[in-house]
Protein backbone atom coordinates (compact mmCIF):
# COMPACT_ATOMS: atom_id res chain seq x y z
CA UNK A 1 0.00 0.00 0.00
CA UNK A 2 1.42 3.44 -0.93
CA UNK A 3 2.20 5.72 2.00
CA UNK A 4 2.04 9.51 2.35
CA UNK A 5 3.91 10.99 5.29
CA UNK A 6 2.69 14.21 6.91
CA UNK A 7 5.54 15.74 8.88
CA UNK A 8 3.40 18.00 11.10
CA UNK A 9 0.02 19.73 11.18
CA UNK A 10 -1.83 22.31 13.27
CA UNK A 11 -5.30 21.03 12.41
CA UNK A 12 -7.45 19.12 14.91
CA UNK A 13 -7.15 15.93 12.86
CA UNK A 14 -6.43 14.67 9.34
CA UNK A 15 -10.01 13.79 8.39
CA UNK A 16 -10.02 15.91 5.22
CA UNK A 17 -6.81 14.30 3.98
CA UNK A 18 -8.03 10.84 4.93
CA UNK A 19 -11.27 11.36 2.98
CA UNK A 20 -9.23 11.82 -0.19
CA UNK A 21 -6.36 9.40 0.37
CA UNK A 22 -7.85 6.36 2.11
CA UNK A 23 -10.46 5.58 -0.62
CA UNK A 24 -7.54 5.69 -3.08
CA UNK A 25 -5.78 2.98 -1.10
CA UNK A 26 -3.16 5.27 0.40
CA UNK A 27 -2.00 5.01 4.00
CA UNK A 28 -1.15 8.12 6.02
CA UNK A 29 1.67 8.21 8.56
CA UNK A 30 2.19 11.40 10.49
CA UNK A 31 3.67 13.36 13.33
CA UNK A 32 1.50 16.01 14.99
CA UNK A 33 4.00 18.55 16.28
CA UNK A 34 7.22 19.79 14.70
CA UNK A 35 9.94 17.30 15.56
CA UNK A 36 13.74 17.27 15.16
CA UNK A 37 15.03 16.44 11.68
CA UNK A 38 16.21 12.95 12.73
CA UNK A 39 12.66 11.98 13.74
CA UNK A 40 11.19 13.46 10.58
CA UNK A 41 13.76 11.55 8.52
CA UNK A 42 12.57 8.29 10.06
CA UNK A 43 8.95 9.17 9.26
CA UNK A 44 9.54 9.98 5.58
CA UNK A 45 12.11 7.30 4.81
CA UNK A 46 9.75 4.92 3.00
CA UNK A 47 6.97 7.35 2.08
CA UNK A 48 5.80 7.61 -1.52
CA UNK A 49 5.06 11.34 -1.02
CA UNK A 50 5.53 13.83 1.78
CA UNK A 51 3.33 16.70 2.99
CA UNK A 52 4.90 19.30 5.31
CA UNK A 53 3.55 22.28 7.21
CA UNK A 54 6.11 24.00 9.46
CA UNK A 55 8.57 21.19 10.17
CA UNK A 56 12.16 21.66 8.94
CA UNK A 57 12.47 19.48 5.85
CA UNK A 58 16.18 20.08 5.48
CA UNK A 59 18.80 18.20 3.47
CA UNK A 60 19.04 15.49 6.13
CA UNK A 61 15.31 14.84 5.84
CA UNK A 62 15.25 15.03 2.04
CA UNK A 63 18.21 12.69 1.68
CA UNK A 64 16.49 10.15 3.91
CA UNK A 65 13.66 9.81 1.40
CA UNK A 66 14.04 6.59 -0.58
CA UNK A 67 10.75 6.55 -2.52
CA UNK A 68 9.24 10.05 -2.38
CA UNK A 69 7.82 11.28 -5.67
CA UNK A 70 6.97 14.74 -4.33
CA UNK A 71 7.13 17.01 -1.32
CA UNK A 72 4.01 19.17 -0.91
CA UNK A 73 4.02 22.22 1.36
CA UNK A 74 0.84 23.17 3.20
CA UNK A 75 1.07 26.84 2.18
CA UNK A 76 2.28 29.44 -0.28
CA UNK A 77 5.78 29.81 1.12
CA UNK A 78 8.15 26.85 1.14
CA UNK A 79 11.31 28.15 2.78
CA UNK A 80 11.22 25.46 5.49
CA UNK A 81 11.88 22.87 2.76
CA UNK A 82 15.32 22.51 1.18
CA UNK A 83 14.20 22.80 -2.42
CA UNK A 84 17.74 22.54 -3.75
CA UNK A 85 18.33 19.24 -1.96
CA UNK A 86 15.03 17.96 -3.34
CA UNK A 87 16.04 19.09 -6.83
CA UNK A 88 19.33 17.21 -6.58
CA UNK A 89 17.34 14.09 -5.72
CA UNK A 90 14.86 14.71 -8.53
CA UNK A 91 11.97 15.22 -6.10
CA UNK A 92 9.46 17.93 -7.10
CA UNK A 93 8.54 20.45 -4.42
CA UNK A 94 4.99 21.80 -4.76
CA UNK A 95 3.25 24.62 -2.93
CA UNK A 96 -0.38 25.79 -2.72
CA UNK A 97 -0.15 29.31 -4.19
CA UNK A 98 -3.77 30.41 -4.34
CA UNK A 99 -5.66 29.17 -1.29
CA UNK A 100 -5.76 32.26 0.98
CA UNK A 101 -5.35 35.29 -1.27
CA UNK A 102 -8.39 37.17 0.03
CA UNK A 103 -7.76 36.26 3.65
CA UNK A 104 -4.19 37.62 3.62
CA UNK A 105 -5.19 40.72 1.66
CA UNK A 106 -8.03 41.36 4.11
CA UNK A 107 -5.68 40.88 7.05
CA UNK A 108 -3.23 43.36 5.56
CA UNK A 109 -5.95 45.96 5.28
CA UNK A 110 -7.18 45.16 8.79
CA UNK A 111 -3.68 45.83 10.13
CA UNK A 112 -3.36 49.06 8.17
CA UNK A 113 -6.74 50.33 9.35
CA UNK A 114 -6.08 49.26 12.94
CA UNK A 115 -2.85 51.29 12.95
CA UNK A 116 -4.15 54.37 11.16
CA UNK A 117 -7.36 54.50 13.19
CA UNK A 118 -5.66 53.42 16.46
CA UNK A 119 -8.27 50.73 17.00
CA UNK A 120 -6.41 48.74 19.65
CA UNK A 121 -5.41 51.59 22.03
CA UNK A 122 -8.90 53.07 21.94
CA UNK A 123 -10.53 49.69 22.58
CA UNK A 124 -8.17 49.03 25.51
CA UNK A 125 -8.90 52.46 27.02
CA UNK A 126 -12.63 51.79 26.98
CA UNK A 127 -12.04 48.40 28.58
CA UNK A 128 -10.04 50.13 31.30
CA UNK A 129 -12.95 52.43 32.09
CA UNK A 130 -11.66 55.50 30.30
CA UNK A 131 -13.41 57.70 27.75
CA UNK A 132 -12.01 59.87 24.97
CA UNK A 133 -9.20 59.72 22.45
CA UNK A 134 -6.59 57.27 23.68
CA UNK A 135 -3.72 58.55 21.53
CA UNK A 136 -2.53 61.94 20.30
CA UNK A 137 -4.65 63.31 17.50
CA UNK A 138 -1.61 63.17 15.23
CA UNK A 139 -1.68 59.35 15.44
CA UNK A 140 -5.07 59.28 13.68
CA UNK A 141 -5.03 59.37 9.91
CA UNK A 142 -7.10 58.62 6.83
CA UNK A 143 -5.84 56.41 4.04
CA UNK A 144 -6.92 59.08 1.57
CA UNK A 145 -4.05 61.25 2.80
CA UNK A 146 -1.39 58.52 2.85
CA UNK A 147 0.98 56.82 0.44
CA UNK A 148 1.11 53.07 0.89
CA UNK A 149 4.10 51.16 -0.47
CA UNK A 150 3.51 47.59 -1.62
CA UNK A 151 6.49 45.39 -2.45
CA UNK A 152 5.58 42.49 -4.70
CA UNK A 153 2.79 42.56 -7.26
CA UNK A 154 1.78 38.92 -7.21
CA UNK A 155 -1.60 37.46 -6.32
CA UNK A 156 -1.75 38.89 -2.81
CA UNK A 157 -0.05 42.19 -3.62
CA UNK A 158 -2.60 42.88 -6.37
CA UNK A 159 -5.52 42.18 -4.04
CA UNK A 160 -4.06 44.49 -1.39
CA UNK A 161 -3.73 47.24 -4.00
CA UNK A 162 -7.39 46.83 -5.00
CA UNK A 163 -8.49 47.22 -1.41
CA UNK A 164 -6.30 50.26 -0.77
CA UNK A 165 -7.53 52.03 -3.89
CA UNK A 166 -11.10 51.63 -2.63
CA UNK A 167 -10.01 53.67 0.40
CA UNK A 168 -8.59 56.38 -1.90
CA UNK A 169 -4.97 55.85 -0.87
CA UNK A 170 -2.07 56.63 -3.17
CA UNK A 171 -0.42 53.26 -3.76
CA UNK A 172 3.21 52.80 -4.78
CA UNK A 173 4.31 49.38 -6.01
CA UNK A 174 7.81 48.00 -6.44
CA UNK A 175 8.25 44.70 -8.24
CA UNK A 176 11.32 44.36 -10.47
CA UNK A 177 9.73 41.68 -12.64
CA UNK A 178 6.45 43.48 -13.37
CA UNK A 179 6.23 46.19 -16.03
CA UNK A 180 5.36 49.72 -14.91
CA UNK A 181 2.41 49.94 -17.31
CA UNK A 182 0.88 46.79 -15.82
CA UNK A 183 1.06 48.37 -12.37
CA UNK A 184 -0.39 51.61 -13.73
CA UNK A 185 -3.31 49.74 -15.33
CA UNK A 186 -4.18 48.44 -11.86
CA UNK A 187 -4.44 52.01 -10.59
CA UNK A 188 -1.16 52.14 -8.67
CA UNK A 189 2.11 53.97 -9.30
CA UNK A 190 5.24 51.98 -10.14
CA UNK A 191 8.23 52.92 -8.00
CA UNK A 192 11.47 52.96 -9.94
CA UNK A 193 13.37 51.37 -7.07
CA UNK A 194 13.05 49.84 -3.61
CA UNK A 195 14.69 52.93 -2.13
CA UNK A 196 12.21 55.26 -3.83
CA UNK A 197 9.29 53.32 -2.39
CA UNK A 198 10.79 53.42 1.11
CA UNK A 199 11.44 57.18 0.94
CA UNK A 200 7.93 58.09 -0.26
CA UNK A 201 5.69 55.71 1.68
CA UNK A 202 3.87 56.40 4.94
CA UNK A 203 3.15 52.68 5.30
CA UNK A 204 5.20 49.85 3.79
CA UNK A 205 3.94 46.29 3.34
CA UNK A 206 5.96 43.53 1.63
CA UNK A 207 4.16 40.76 -0.27
CA UNK A 208 7.02 38.77 -1.75
CA UNK A 209 8.37 35.25 -1.27
CA UNK A 210 11.27 34.41 0.99
CA UNK A 211 14.36 33.65 -1.05
CA UNK A 212 18.05 34.55 -1.21
CA UNK A 213 17.28 38.02 -2.59
CA UNK A 214 14.50 38.95 -0.17
CA UNK A 215 15.62 37.50 3.17
CA UNK A 216 16.19 40.34 5.62
CA UNK A 217 15.56 42.90 2.89
CA UNK A 218 14.10 44.97 5.73
CA UNK A 219 17.28 45.51 7.71
CA UNK A 220 18.68 48.52 9.57
CA UNK A 221 19.66 50.21 6.30
CA UNK A 222 16.18 49.79 4.82
CA UNK A 223 14.40 51.05 7.93
CA UNK A 224 16.66 54.10 8.01
CA UNK A 225 15.53 54.93 4.46
CA UNK A 226 11.86 54.88 5.46
CA UNK A 227 10.14 58.11 6.45
CA UNK A 228 10.45 59.10 10.09
CA UNK A 229 7.13 58.23 11.68
CA UNK A 230 6.19 55.63 9.06
CA UNK A 231 4.59 52.25 9.72
CA UNK A 232 5.73 48.74 8.79
CA UNK A 233 3.31 45.89 8.05
CA UNK A 234 4.33 42.27 7.51
CA UNK A 235 1.90 39.43 6.85
CA UNK A 236 4.25 37.61 4.47
CA UNK A 237 7.30 35.79 5.77
CA UNK A 238 9.07 36.48 9.03
CA UNK A 239 12.56 36.32 7.57
CA UNK A 240 11.91 39.18 5.16
CA UNK A 241 12.72 41.30 8.21
CA UNK A 242 15.73 41.58 10.47
CA UNK A 243 13.93 41.25 13.80
CA UNK A 244 16.61 43.16 15.69
CA UNK A 245 16.45 46.01 13.18
CA UNK A 246 12.66 46.42 13.26
CA UNK A 247 12.72 46.32 17.06
CA UNK A 248 15.42 49.01 17.16
CA UNK A 249 13.55 51.20 14.66
CA UNK A 250 10.44 51.02 16.84
CA UNK A 251 12.36 51.66 20.05
CA UNK A 252 14.06 54.72 18.56
CA UNK A 253 10.76 56.16 17.33
CA UNK A 254 11.89 56.18 13.70
CA UNK A 255 9.01 53.81 13.04
CA UNK A 256 5.77 55.06 14.55
CA UNK A 257 4.29 51.59 14.60
CA UNK A 258 4.19 48.12 13.14
CA UNK A 259 1.71 45.31 12.62
CA UNK A 260 3.25 41.87 12.26
CA UNK A 261 1.59 38.53 11.61
CA UNK A 262 4.98 36.88 11.06
CA UNK A 263 8.30 37.08 12.85
CA UNK A 264 11.71 35.48 12.98
CA UNK A 265 11.82 33.32 15.03
CA UNK A 266 8.33 31.97 15.60
CA UNK A 267 6.94 31.81 18.19
CA UNK A 268 8.26 35.19 19.25
CA UNK A 269 10.33 34.57 22.42
CA UNK A 270 8.29 35.28 25.54
CA UNK A 271 10.76 37.89 26.75
CA UNK A 272 11.17 39.70 23.44
CA UNK A 273 10.61 43.46 23.88
CA UNK A 274 8.41 43.71 20.79
CA UNK A 275 5.71 41.74 22.62
CA UNK A 276 5.04 44.63 24.99
CA UNK A 277 5.36 47.65 22.70
CA UNK A 278 2.10 49.66 22.73
CA UNK A 279 2.60 50.80 19.12
CA UNK A 280 2.85 47.25 17.75
CA UNK A 281 0.06 44.86 16.78
CA UNK A 282 1.07 41.19 16.75
CA UNK A 283 -0.63 38.02 15.55
CA UNK A 284 0.54 34.41 15.56
CA UNK A 285 0.93 33.78 11.80
CA UNK A 286 -2.83 33.55 11.28
CA UNK A 287 -3.48 35.90 8.33
CA UNK A 288 -4.32 32.98 6.04
CA UNK A 289 -6.94 31.52 8.35
CA UNK A 290 -10.58 30.95 7.45
CA UNK A 291 -12.58 27.71 7.23
CA UNK A 292 -12.80 27.78 3.40
CA UNK A 293 -9.11 28.61 3.01
CA UNK A 294 -7.92 25.85 5.34
CA UNK A 295 -10.23 23.32 3.67
CA UNK A 296 -8.87 24.25 0.24
CA UNK A 297 -5.30 24.10 1.53
CA UNK A 298 -5.62 20.64 3.02
CA UNK A 299 -7.61 19.08 0.20
CA UNK A 300 -5.30 20.51 -2.46
CA UNK A 301 -2.21 19.22 -0.66
CA UNK A 302 -3.74 15.75 -0.39
CA UNK A 303 -4.74 15.72 -4.06
CA UNK A 304 -1.28 16.80 -5.23
CA UNK A 305 0.35 14.12 -3.07
CA UNK A 306 -2.04 11.54 -4.52
CA UNK A 307 -1.17 12.69 -8.05
CA UNK A 308 2.48 12.14 -7.22
CA UNK A 309 1.82 8.63 -5.91
CA UNK A 310 0.01 7.87 -9.16
CA UNK A 311 2.82 9.27 -11.28
CA UNK A 312 0.69 12.05 -12.75
CA UNK A 313 2.01 15.48 -13.85
CA UNK A 314 2.16 17.82 -10.88
CA UNK A 315 1.01 21.44 -10.55
CA UNK A 316 2.81 24.23 -8.69
CA UNK A 317 6.32 22.77 -8.84
CA UNK A 318 8.65 25.43 -7.43
CA UNK A 319 12.09 23.79 -7.50
CA UNK A 320 12.46 23.13 -11.22
CA UNK A 321 11.84 19.39 -11.19
CA UNK A 322 9.47 18.71 -14.05
CA UNK A 323 8.11 15.31 -13.10
CA UNK A 324 8.02 12.82 -10.28
CA UNK A 325 10.76 10.24 -10.42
Amino acid sequence: MPTIAITDYTFPDLSLEEAILRPAGVEIVSLKEKRPPAEIADLVRNADAVIAQFAPVNAEVVNAMTKAKAIVRYGIGYDNVDGAAARERGIPLCNIPDYCIDEVADHTLAFILAITRQVVPNALDIRAGKWGLATPLTAMSSLKHLTIGIIGFGRIGREVVKRLLAFKARVLVFDPVVAADEIAKAGAVAASSFDELLAQSDIVSPHCPSNAKTKQMFNAVAFAKMKAGSVFINVGRGDLTDSTAVTAALQSGHLAGAALDVFDPEPIPADHPIRTMPNVILAAHIASASPPAVKTLRETAARIALMAVRGEPLPNVVNGVSAAK
